[in-house]
This record gives structure tokens, C-alpha cells and sequence, in this order.
């Protein structure tokens, strides 16, 4: 019997309040040196929507992980279909207020740089230039037979070609891209393999289930070591692979600032959590630090070739 990832975690009683003054989280980046970890809540103020918040994919939806990609060519079959669709939404979605943010501390040399847990390039989008993607990215496609790596818009013009007249209306989109569709919406959606070896293609993403890359790990770990303190911003820090770097941090005695409206499990080793949504409260934070944030238009053609995700 297969053990299934954590998806969920529920908040003990005697976690800290949060509050909603982002003062704390100013003085940080007034005082530079802040490394941001972000995750899917940045991104629902660009339409989409988060696992754990209120009305969060979780709920509906439960997201496919490593083991069951890799068990069947059905689950595959349904992935694809679903992911297919939902990666013409991820297309189009754009930069909110909390990435435009982001890209404007980064500007003033306030930050050492971003993690971030979402595959939807939007901080990139946004004109964010030193952010790591802890769970890889939608825009990519790997094979997992020969190690191939190329770019998803050409996966989709692929599938276009495969499954002439595919266009199912979706009861949701969710965060890795997964669009929900029932199995007779599904059909017989033809599955195209590596143009390379043949082989089985996957996003270049972190499935559930699946670890992150040693490699970028340590990266990451590094990129803590060298910061003077760590803001989250949207996670709920459910998972191992975003808490551990609060936790390093929180051990090393540097400031952890978190924005989230809910409690998160990285709480007990924050200095503050800042119960407000993202766009408003970094927004806040940049004006009385006297930094102005981009609009969209002038943000996203200064981010004009930076590995955003395309419409297909």
C-alpha cells in the first residue's frame, strides 16, 4: 500500500494571533537583506486559486501525485487532458499587486532574492529576475525515460494536432494547472510521448509525492544562510518542502515575517504573521517604505522573455 503525501494540516489552539499591521514586515525590508518564499496564495488575486484557503482546490480536488502518474497510462490520460486544458487558463492568467511588489523590492535592492513553491511564472512575469522555482515549472515538459527537457507550448501544439476539437468546459482550474473534468469529459484524449526516445513525457514539476531536487535544496539552504531574514508570503507551510527553510531560518535566529490570512504550520517560528491579503498589505508595506509598484503593462513587457508561461 502506497503512503500518500501530506496534504493537509490543522492549525493547534495555541498558535500566535496574527495581526493586521504589516509594520513588521516593512521594517524588515527597510532593513534589507529579506528573502522572500512565496506560494499559491500570491497567486489568487491573479485568478488562481489556492489548496488550503478559503474555498481552496483541496477541497474538491485532489492533486495527482508522482506515484500515480508513474503507476498507469489512464492516470496519465486524465492528467494530460486535464492539465492540456488547464494550461490555456495558467496562459492567461497575469501579475497581481503582490508580485508586482516583489519585483519592486527586488528593484531597490531590498531583497537577496525569491523561492518560490508556485509553477505559474508569475513573479518572472512580473519582472522578478533571481527567483528559484522550488517545484519546477509548468512552462517545461521532461521526458522521464531519456532526461529531455523542452518547451511546453510545444507540447500543447503537439496535443492540439492529437486531439482535434478538445475544448471540454471545466468546473475549476487549480494550482498546478490541473483542470477539473469529469472521466466522459476526459474521453479517449490521445497522450503524445517524447519526440526523442518515445518515452513518457511529465511538466517539469515537483508532483506531490515526489522530492525536490538535492541539488536545489541545498541551493535554497544556502540562500537562507546568506539572508537576514525570510518573509513567506501566501503559504501555509503545510509541506516539508517550504517549512524546513523556516524552520532553518527560526534556528539560526533570523527574523520569519509571514503574510497569510490563515494560520500557517510555520506560525510558532514567525516573528509575526500579518492576517491580510497579499496585494493590499505588501502594497501597504511598499508606499511607506516610498517604493512605487509597477503597473501591470510596464511590469510584464519589462519581464518580455523571461520564462512566462504562454498562451498556447
Amino acid at each position: 500500500m502506497r503512503m500518500r503525501p501530506t496534504l493537509s494540516w490543522t492549525p493547534s489552539g495555541d498558535l500566535p494571533p496574527g495581526t493586521t499591521d504589516p509594520e513588521p514586515v516593512a521594517e524588515a525590508l527597510g532593513a534589507g537583506g529579506v528573502l522572500v518564499l512565496s506560494g499559491a496564495g500570491i497567486s489568487t488575486e491573479s485568478g488562481i486559486p489556492d489548496y488550503r484557503g478559503e474555498g481552496g482546490s483541496l477541497s474538491r480536488h485532489t492533486p495527482m501525485t508522482y506515484q500515480d502518474f508513474t503507476a498507469g497510462a489512464q492516470a496519465r490520460r486524465r492528467y494530460w487532458a486535464r492539465s492540456h486544458l488547464g494550461w490555456r487558463t495558467f496562459g492567461r492568467a497575469r501579475p497581481n499587486a503582490g508580485h508586482r511588489a516583489v519585483a519592486a523590492f527586488e528593484r531597490h535592492g531590498l531583497l537577496t532574492g525569491v523561492i518560490t513553491q508556485n509553477v505559474d511564472g508569475l513573479h518572472q512575469a512580473a519582472g522578478s529576475a533571481d527567483v528559484v522555482e522550488l517545484h519546477g515549472s509548468l512552462d517545461r515538459v521532461v521526458c522521464l525515460s531519456c532526461g529531455a527537457r523542452s518547451a511546453r507550448r510545444v507540447l500543447a501544439g503537439r496535443m492540439e494536432e492529437a486531439n482535434p476539437g478538445f475544448d471540454p468546459v471545466a468546473a475549476g482550474i487549480n494550482p498546478d494547472g490541473d483542470a477539473d473534468l469529469t472521466d466522459d469529459q476526459v474521453g479517449d484524449f490521445r497522450v503524445v510521448p517524447c519526440t526523442v526516445c518515445g518515452g513518457i513525457l511529465k511538466p517539469d514539476v515537483v508532483f506531490f509525492g515526489e522530492a525536490v531536487p538535492p541539488p536545489r535544496v541545498e541551493h535554497c539552504r544556502g540562500l537562507v544562510d546568506e539572508a537576514a531574514a525570510l518573509l513567506v508570503l501566501g503559504s501555509s507551510l503545510t509541506v516539508m518542502s517550504g517549512l524546513r527553510f523556516v524552520r532553518q531560518a527560526a534556528k539560526a535566529g533570523k527574523p520569519v515575517l509571514v503574510v497569510n490570512l490563515d494560520p500557517t504550520r510555520g506560525d510558532v517560528h514567525a516573528r509575526a504573521r500579518v492576517a491580510l491579503p497579499l496585494g493590499a498589505a505588501l502594497t501597504t508595506v511598499a508606499g511607506r517604505l516610498g517604493i512605487p509598484v509597477k503597473e501591470e503593462a510596464a511590469a510584464g513587457a519589462e519581464a518580455a522573455g523571461q520564462g512566462r508561461v504562454p498562451t498556447s
